[in-house]
Order: C-alpha cells, then structure tokens, then sequence
C-alpha cells in the first residue's frame, strides 16, 4: 500500500465537535488516545470552571495543562546534554589515543 491507501479518514469527537481527520493507519490509536486526552482535561475544567468562564477559556485552559505536559515529558526526553557530554568524553578519549 502506498499514497493514500495508507491515510486513514476518521473522526474524532472533541468537546462539543465531530472533528474529521486524514491519519496514517498506523496512528489511529493515538490520535484516538489524544482525544480522550484533550476530552478528560476539558472535562476536568469545565467541572471547576463551567460558569464561571466561557467556553474558549476552559478551551484554552485545558490547552495550556496539555502543552505543560508534553513540555515537561520533551525535556525529560531531550539527550542534548547526553550527547553533549558523550561527545567531550569521545574527543578526550581520541585525544588520548593520539
């Protein structure tokens, strides 16, 4: 399979949306897992806030829990300073072999 066999077209419910999206086959099960992950933290907000703030602003709410989230694990998962370090100790070592 190639080209657009390999796309997927599904729907996704967001909220108060049907959201229609072309994946790849391979990443249904994400994308499904990431709207039951954007549904959960508008839930979460519209539990405290609804009322209280518009609908956008929960939206955003739960937007900004979300990012912080994916920031915190990226940075958990960068091996810049691995690598940075990994290559100092290399140039040493062939320094030394000289």
């Amino acid at each position: 399979m190639t080209g657009e066999e390999e796309k997927l077209h599904i729907r996704l419910h967001i909220y108060d949306t049907d959201m229609p999206v072309v994946i790849d086959r391979a990443d249904e099960f994400t994308y499904r897992e990431a709207a039951k992950d954007i549904n959960k933290a508008i839930n979460a907000y519209s539990e405290i806030f609804k009322g209280k703030k518009s609908d956008k602003e929960i939206l955003y709410m739960a937007l900004i829990d979300i990012t912080y989230n994916y920031e915190v694990e990226k940075m958990k998962n960068d091996t810049t300073p691995i690598n940075d370090i990994l290559s100092k100790i290399t140039t040493e070592i062939e320094d030394a072999l000289k």
